[in-house]
């Protein structure tokens, strides 16, 4: 399940952005969560994006992921970490989220980068149809056309039955 994100998980974003391990190929963020707060309080009036925290079905925080970057009908998604108490079968499911609900909203495809080291992330995106399309000194850009996202939402359908469960 997907809710917004608020003032509140400040510190639970914080926990994975600083967290060494899981922060390794994210932009630098700041550990002052008066910082966090601001940044959260600035995107709750933002509706250029989705800043979601990913929970269990009982609300349990487990993650977080971002839609954002709309290029046409083209979204970008990132910030996308879990923590050590996700549930097996975490990264497939709330991937096939994003997508649902980004397909929910009108959005045709998707674009990202990721880091050029995240080996695993590399892999994980490229299973389900992303295809490179270009790099940096530090990321490779993917795009994701909308017959992979389809492709993939069939593929993987056991992980996500009944479609995203988004609040607000």
């Amino acid at each position: 399940m997907f809710r917004d994100a608020t003032v509140g998980d400040a510190e639970f974003i914080l926990s994975l952005r600083t967290d060494e391990k899981k922060g390794r190929y994210l932009s630098a963020t700041s550990p002052d969560v008066a910082k966090q707060k601001e940044w959260l309080q600035r995107y709750a009036q933002d509706d250029s994006q989705i800043y979601f925290i990913i929970c269990t079905l009982d609300g349990k925080p487990v993650g977080t992921v971002r839609l954002y970057d709309q290029r046409g009908d083209s979204f970008c998604w990132g910030s996308w970490i879990k923590s050590d108490e996700a549930p097996s079968g975490f990264g497939v499911e709330s991937a096939l989220m994003i997508y649902d609900f980004a397909l929910q909203l009108g959005f045709q495809r998707s674009h990202f980068d990721v880091r050029k080291g995240n080996t695993s992330v590399h892999q994980f995106h490229e299973r389900f149809g992303a295809v490179v399309t270009g790099q940096s000194d530090i990321d490779n850009f993917y795009d994701m056309s909308n017959a992979a996202i389809r492709g993939a939402l069939r593929q993987y359908r056991k992980y996500l039955p009944d479609g995203a469960v988004v609040t607000f």
